[in-house]
This record gives structure tokens, sequence and C-alpha cells, in this order.
């Protein structure tokens, strides 16, 4: 054994000690460090010949890239749609490292049975019926991409040709439905073979995001062929949702393939006054929700679930005698079967995701993470009341869930909004949007720190930040 790996084997509980007190260290100082820090990047370093071992690492790290590192994890940072890690996540992901375990196969097979009670605790979390099984995936980009493969290998089955065999020219052109798509749903037909050209904007409601479902009903009526429709519950910028029902019943008159891109709108389930948002999501083919978002565990970590696993194996399975029993082998797979993880995503190795939102949820149960729901949209609104007060400040849309959407009354240019972002930055993180044709800001609401005192204080720098920029 190499001799610095032997002399940190041997000193490895107080080198870990060190590493805890670093982490804890970095945590504790999440309320008052810059939440995106703007300095320059340091020099980059050559990689040594003689390394000098964890200590001489973790040194390294606290002088050149632990100061840059922004607050991400903490109470203010707003942008995107970003959570953190509650106490019980953070130690799941903790050990998921340590355990370093690879479950995709039967051959061994507790991380995949653990994979499996987790995924069934959050069907039964967002109101899916049993009918729905469920994969971790890396996040909302590859859920949305599970999805639209087995919708396309139910296009396949529909028009009576093997996509995963034969390849997706044998489909023809492929048409998918949506109102106001996520821009990781073109990512996904771009990967998937399908093209993004195959994504069709239907119009959406008058100073909505969400999709008028007659105008749906008429581009169904006019495609040739089966479709696939992707409605939103919880778009990015002011968190609207379509009207799952509605759509779900256009079923009955059009073939067509439903996915749901829930990836944080299916958390609206666990708040009383805000589940009939999510009413109808039991009824897609396949739904996508993304974890490291408001279930609060570490990146990276989401959930597909679909009505068709057959489906979904026929797509991924991988036969490889190593493995062990997969869909190609002579056994066969009904409905009725649990394949290996391996044969349900594109990775035939994943780290064991489950753990750190198995933690949380047996650590909080449905009344934790409704509370962490519900003190987030209040927090949201409470920044949306002040903003519609705040003079150079404008409101582009309702307060729905937990994004506020805003913008500046006058000269809303990218730039101007830039500097207002940039000016708020050791404060508060908010990131750029466009809605209804004009730039604008977004803050979401997501982090399980996030209290009334830091909606206060995001407030409060946001005017000063305004003023600054129109005095």
């Amino acid at each position: 054994m190499h001799p610095e790996l032997a002399a940190d084997l041997g000193r490895l509980p107080e080198l870990l000690e060190e590493t805890r007190q670093r982490a804890l260290a970095f945590l504790t100082g999440l309320d008052e460090r810059p939440v995106v820090e703007r300095a320059e990047p340091p020099t980059v370093a050559p990689l040594t010949e003689e390394g000098g071992g964890l200590r001489a690492a973790l040194a390294e790290f606290a002088e050149r890239w632990e100061p840059r590192l922004s607050a991400s994890a903490g109470p203010r940072y707003f942008g995107f749609v970003t959570g953190g890690a509650t106490p019980a996540a953070l130690a799941g992901d903790w050990l998921t490292s340590a355990a370093d375990q690879n479950s995709n196969s039967s051959l061994d097979p507790a991380g995949q049975q653990l994979e499996r009670e987790t995924v069934g605790w959050l069907r039964e979390l967002f109101g899916l019926s049993a009918a729905h099984h469920g994969t971790f995936v890396s996040g909302a980009t590859m859920s949305n991409t599970v999805g639209l493969a087995i919708a396309r290998e139910w296009l396949g089955e529909r028009l009576g040709v093997d996509v995963a065999e034969d390849g997706t020219g044998a489909l023809g052109p492929v048409r998918v439905l949506s109102g106001s798509a996520h821009s990781s749903v073109a990512k996904a037909l771009s990967v998937l073979g399908l093209g993004r050209t195959a994504l069709r904007a239907v119009p959406v409601l008058p100073g909505r995001e969400a999709v008028d479902v007659a105008a749906l009903e008429r581009a169904l009526a006019e495609a040739q062929g089966p479709c696939v429709v992707v409605a939103n519950a919880g778009t990015v910028n002011t968190v609207d949702f379509d009207d799952l029902r509605a759509i779900a019943a256009l079923r009955e008159r059009y073939g067509f393939w439903l996915h749901v891109d829930a990836a944080f709108g299916a958390f609206a389930a666990l708040s009383p006054e805000h589940a009939e948002l999510v009413a109808g999501l039991d009824l897609a083919d396949s739904v996508c929700v993304d974890l490291h978002k408001w279930l609060n565990v570490p990146y990276d970590s989401a959930v597909q679930f679909t009505r068709r696993p057959d489906l979904q194996a026929r797509v991924f399975r991988n036969a490889a005698a190593y493995l062990g029993p997969s869909p190609a082998s002579g056994r066969g797979y009904s409905q009725g079967e649990h394949p290996d993880l391996v044969h349900l995503t594109p990775e035939n190795s994943h780290r064991l995701r489950a753990l750190a939102a198995w933690f949380t949820l047996r650590a909080y149960g449905r009344s934790g993470h409704r509370e962490i729901v519900e003190r987030c949209i209040a927090g949201a609104r409470t920044l949306g009341e002040h903003v519609a007060r705040t003079d150079g400040l404008e409101l582009l849309a309702p307060v729905r869930l937990n994004v506020v959407c805003f913008s500046l009354t006058a000269d809303p240019t990218p730039e101007r909004l830039a500097a207002l972002a940039t000016e708020l930055a050791g404060e508060a993180f908010l990131t750029p949007t466009h809605h209804a044709g004009r730039p604008a800001l977004r803050a979401a609401f997501t982090n399980w720190r996030t209290t009334e005192a830091d909606v206060r204080r995001t407030a409060q720098a946001l005017a000063r930040a305004v003023r600054k920029l129109t005095a």
C-alpha cells in the first residue's frame, strides 16, 4: 500500500474528526456567509507527484476553495430551485459514502431493497397509487429523460415497431405537445434521438403558463398518430399548474402518453391548502419529481415514476452474465415482477441515493416535510408582498406556491436586473428569467432553513439594492 494511504488509514478516526469539524464550521457559518462569493478563482495548481495525504488536502481546500464556495445550502439561496440537506439527509448521505454501495443487482440486493422501500414512501407522499413504479435517478433532467424514453417505447408499441431494438428511425415523425415545457424536455428529446423540433408549443391560458386544454385538444385532433403530452405541475417561473384531470380525460378520445413534469410542484400534495393543484397526478403514465429540491436531500437525487415498468426495462435492460438475471433472459418480464435497478435507468452503477431520502423521511415523517413546504410557501408570499410594496419593483405573476417572479418597473433590461442581483448577492441569491417577454428575477423558496427572519432580511436588502440602482 502506498505509504500515504497507509498512514491515512492508520489515523482515519482523527482525520474524519478534522473533516467533521470543518463541515460543522461551514454549516454553522451559513447564515452570515456571503450567499454567493464574487472572488476571482485561484490560480490553477499542478498535480503534485507526492500528495501529502488527507491532512494536506484538507489544508489546501480550506485555503484555496472553501472561501469561494457559495452558501447554496443556506436559507437565502433562492436561485434556481435549490433545497439544502436536512440533518437526517446529511447523515444519510455521509453513510452513503461510507458504505459505498452499488446495489443495482440482486446478486447484492440490500441497496435496491432499501430503494424500493423508499420509493414506496415517496409514492404515498405524493398521492400516487401502487400502479406507479419508481426508480431513483440523478435529477429532474434524467427523470424527464427516462420518462420520455418510456414514452418513446410506448409510441413504438402503438405503431407496431420495437424502438429499443430498431432505433428511432422506425417511428417516423414524433410530436411532443406541451404548454410551457421545461428546458430539460428539449434536452431529453435531443438525447433520445427524437429531436428538439419534436416539441410543439401549445398555446397557454391568457396571462398564465398553464396550457389551454381546448388548444391542446385541437392539436391532438390535428396530429397524425399517437403523441406524447408533457404536462406541468409547477412551472419554473411562476409555479403554474396544468389541469391534469382535464388533460388525462382527453386520452379517452386521443391516443397519447401523458408525462407530468412535477419536479418540485409534486410537493404541493403535502399541503392541504394546495393539494388540489396536483389533483390528477396519479393519472399520468410517467412522472418526474426532483428530490434535491423540496425534499432537501443532497445533490444528486430525483425519482421517476411510471405505470409501464415493462417498457422501461425494455429500453434500459443490460444483459451481462456478471449482472445476474435480466429482462433479456429466458425468464422474461411482466409488470408484476421487479427487475434489478440496472435495467431501469441509463446507469449501470449509481450510489445509494435512496439512503439520504430514507433518513429524512424516517426522521421527520409526513408532518415534518409538510411543515417545510408550508413554511416555504408562507415565506414566498411574504416576500411577494414586500416586492409589491417596494417602489421600483413589480410582481409579474401571483405567488401561487413558492416562487416570486418580479421585475423593475422602469427600464427592466437584463443588464439592470443582473446589476440588481449582483448588488444583492451577498445577502441573497436570485436567478434571472424572462416572463411574458419581460426580463425578470425569481426567488424560489425550497430550503428547510429559511425562516421569517431570512425573508425580512432579504426584503430589506432588496429594497436597499433597488434604491441604489435607481438613485
